[in-house]
């Protein structure tokens, strides 16, 4: 069985205050987007050579994009494992090939997992809800669970709690993904930031047309300070704009930028390997 994780971004990103267990509340919408990596799960009575099973009961393939870390380490892994402790799953082998970049703001990592989960509950035949698959996913992580529904939300909490926009949609919109190679730290971003209650609430800014976000005060909190620390980051957003973007921001705390445009081809693959040299660069329409 295969499915196709996708990836997310934050529209606008709003660290509002500091939390006494020294996590800090967010506001934030989250959006999917169809930057997809690949996921298949196979028993190993599905496959005429396996690894005994008496001796592991998961074998990771992966492929694309390298995946840091060790087997047990990988949250797709820790999926299999979460929901093996509650129902009786056989065996697997685990194909992930990656197309969604690690460390980027897009959440591939998260989407992975509960992809997992997805797969894992109609496989087996899961007696799981969606609302009781949430509640599994958001044990990986802290926005596993948006990729249940996989639709637009306004997340709050430390990006864990999820009120769903549904007549909220960018539907024909390009997209531009661009990824420098450099590493953002996640603590380091946190560090530096000032919370603050922003003047405009997101929900209100995102029924206005695209191309007033900016000046009605849509923004990404750690852009500030990342972008003090990497100039370099700040330079591809401005390039993104220059190319005719309606609004561009960072997504999350990763070192990833995205813009969006009303156009459909925003640049051929060649002139944009040529505008944001060493850099991953994606584009695809919105479809949700």
């Amino acid at each position: 069985m295969i499915t196709f994780p996708n990836a997310k971004i934050n529209l606008g990103l709003n660290v509002v205050e500091r939390r006494p267990d020294g996590y800090h509340n967010l506001e934030t919408v989250f959006y999917p987007i169809p930057l997809q990596d690949i996921l298949e799960v196979t028993t190993f009575d599905e496959v005429a050579e396996h690894e005994d099973p008496t001796n592991t009961d998961v074998v990771l393939h992966t492929g694309g994009i390298v995946i840091a870390g060790g087997v047990e380490d990988n949250l797709v892994v820790k999926a299999y494992r979460l929901l093996k402790a509650e129902f009786d799953l056989s065996p697997v082998h685990i194909h992930i090939f990656k197309h969604i970049p690690s460390g980027a703001g897009l959440g591939g990592g998260s989407a992975d997992a509960t992809y997992m989960l997805r797969l894992l509950r109609e496989k087996f035949s899961l007696p799981l809800t969606d609302d009781e698959l949430e509640e599994r996913a958001a044990r990986l992580g802290a926005d596993c669970a948006f990729f249940v529904r996989n639709t637009p939300a306004f997340a709050t909490g430390i990006g864990n709690i999820f009120t769903p926009l549904p007549d909220f949609s960018l539907k024909g919109y390009c997209i531009l993904l661009v990824k420098p190679d450099i590493f953002v730290s996640t603590r380091d971003a946190f560090a530096l930031i000032r919370p603050h209650k922003p003047e405009r609430p997101l929900t209100e800014i995102i029924t206005l047309p695209v191309n007033q976000w900016r000046e009605a005060g849509m923004c990404n909190d750690f852009e500030e300070s990342v972008f003090a620390k990497y100039p370099a980051i700040g330079e591809i957003k401005d390039k993104i704009y220059h190319l005719g973007a309606e609004y561009a921001a960072m997504s999350g705390s990763g070192s990833s930028l995205f813009g969006l445009f009303k156009k459909n081809n925003i640049a051929d693959d060649t002139s944009l390997r040529e505008i944001f040299p060493n850099c991953f660069c994606w584009q695809g329409l919105l479809e949700v």
